[in-house]
């Protein structure tokens, strides 16, 4: 499983000319194989009049899915070099539609690759793009006494709390990095006097 990867903030539209074409592309986050036709769905409304709506999309933090579309260029030239760019820079969970507007000198087949890619390369440079760590999810059990101390002590030291639940005792939700696991446990039963429970869950990716 990767440890990290990158994908984009948000949704953004990037455009460039080529010898009077114009390609608009539209790049933006995506969970899932829906997500990803969802979005290229959307953007082919907007753009109703345009010659092609070509497209590409990498799921999974180990690209287990890729796929990408012509949509009426000749083929391999706008898809794949779409493709490319995007596992070139090591993008997951991504999603990118360059819409074309053709304008009247054709560009031939290295033309178009170059234009096509380089519409990807150019948006991601200008959307900018975040890295994303696999993270241990875990939860520590501690009485009501140390709760605040606690939560307040893994803040300043920069580990993430993502839930907090009041009962009985208190449950704090946190991710960690695999490696600092162990060490974790011994700050914690340093900290606790040995009272706080630990429990390992699944895993998870956060921002780094």
């Amino acid at each position: 499983m990767q440890d990290e990867y990158r994908t984009v903030p948000r949704e953004g539209v990037h455009e460039t000319e080529v010898n009077r074409s114009r390609f608009l592309c539209a790049l933006a986050p995506a969970a899932t194989e829906e997500e990803a036709q969802e979005f290229i769905a959307r953007i082919r409304k907007e753009h109703p009049s345009a010659n092609h709506n070509c497209w590409a999309y990498v799921i999974g933090a180990d690209a287990s899915v890729q796929k990408a579309s012509d949509d009426g260029e000749p083929g391999g030239t706008a898809g794949l070099p779409m493709l490319q760019m995007l596992t070139r820079r090591d993008m997951r969970y991504v999603v990118a539609v360059v819409t074309r507007y053709f304008g009247g000198v054709k560009l031939g087949a290295g033309g178009l690759i170059r234009a096509y890619g380089g519409a990807v390369g150019e948006a991601l440079d200008q959307l900018g793009t975040i890295t994303r760590r696999r993270f241990r999810l875990a939860t520590v059990t501690v009485d009501h006494q140390r709760a605040g101390k606690v939560q307040n002590d893994l803040r300043s030291t920069g580990r993430e709390v993502r839930d907090v639940r009041y009962g009985e005792a208190v449950a704090i939700d946190i991710a960690l990095p695999d490696a600092d696991v162990e060490a974790f446990r011994g700050w914690l039963a340093d900290a606790t006097a040995g009272t706080a429970e630990f429990e390992l869950g699944g895993e998870a990716y956060g921002d780094v």
